[in-house]
């Protein structure tokens, strides 16, 4: 399955020797523009595994283009621009690029750094699912514990007990815990 990549260059002689290069190494380019507010629109519309994104753009920059896009968790973002300056790159890490080339560019520059954006971004990916999944552990376990609250509080249940009751409840109806407390809690679920 090849790499599929968007293109954001307002200059268009660069954007096709750029389209060129990516497809001779086996890239898909799956969209082209001129312009940032437009960069962002494809990469909604096609999902890319990467968006290649000049700075310096009409109607919105790369920077912000490249902030909407981290924001959304589309895909990896790699700068393409010819600023090198301290703050410009700051910048770009700040809106989320996960990679960054001055140009003119090298071949045996450009891959390896779309490589490792793709590469960073999949990661950000995978620790963002983590986080998700911990913060749902984390919040269910909060409504079991109310419940259990409950329990020992109304009905005088030892805390063991009240995790038992939750437990084999929702065994028994093949449910999930966190669904027997939220019944606890409201009510409509007593031993």
């Amino acid at each position: 399955m090849s790499i599929r990549v968007v293109i954001a260059e307002d200059e268009a002689i660069i954007r096709l020797d750029l389209r060129e290069t990516l497809e001779e190494e086996g890239y898909e380019v799956v969209g082209e523009c001129g312009r940032g507010d437009r960069a962002v629109e494809l990469v909604r519309e096609l999902r890319p595994d990467l968006a290649i994104l000049d700075i310096k753009m009409p109607h919105m920059d790369g920077l912000e283009a490249a902030r909407l896009i981290g924001e959304e968790r589309i895909c990896g973002v790699l700068m393409l621009t010819a600023f090198s300056q301290r703050e410009v790159v700051e910048e770009a890490r700040d809106a989320g690029a996960l990679a960054y080339l001055v140009k003119p560019y090298q071949k045996s520059d450009l891959i390896p750094a779309m490589e490792v954006a793709i590469g960073r971004f999949r990661e950000l990916q995978q620790l963002s699912g983590e986080v998700d999944s911990l913060a749902a552990q984390l919040e269910a376990r909060k409504v079991i514990d109310r419940a259990k609250g409950l329990l020992i509080d109304e009905l005088g249940m030892k805390e063991s007990d009240a995790f038992a009751f939750i437990q084999r409840t929702a065994m028994s109806e093949r449910s999930r815990m966190r669904d027997v407390a939220e019944r606890v809690i409201d009510g409509s679920l007593r031993p």
